[in-house]
């Protein structure tokens, strides 16, 4: 017997000033929502969060740095967590992931249950 394991989705995007026209909003929100939907009819779907653009660093030596952290270009902007058999699974699941038509990236890890 299989064991489902869960693994989450690390979305990563380049931020641009260009801010997109109400219909490519429209249909960035329908290719989520059919990604995500799809996701969630098979029962996979654990949780999923879209992340904000306001946000606080807290470094090493417990100063804090206004913003979020953009690494080579590229902000993590969401997560998902999805149940899946293997890592392979869960990466056939992400590659129809709508961020990946759009530039960004997505970043797949097994998660390890804190007991």
């Amino acid at each position: 017997m299989i064991q489902v394991k869960e693994f989450m989705l690390l979305f990563r995007f380049e931020p641009t000033n260009q801010q997109p026209t109400p219909a490519q909003l429209q249909e960035m929100h329908k290719q989520w929502g059919e990604f995500i939907g799809n996701i969630a009819m098979q029962g996979k779907l654990v949780s999923t969060y879209q992340l904000g653009f306001e946000g606080m660093q807290i470094l090493a030596d417990y100063t804090t740095k206004e913003g979020i952290q953009i690494a080579e270009g590229h902000t993590l902007s969401g997560n998902m967590v999805l149940r899946a058999d293997s890592l392979e699974v869960a990466a056939e699941l992400a590659k129809k992931c709508p961020i990946l038509f759009m530039g960004g990236t997505v970043e797949v890890r097994s998660l390890i249950p804190m007991n």
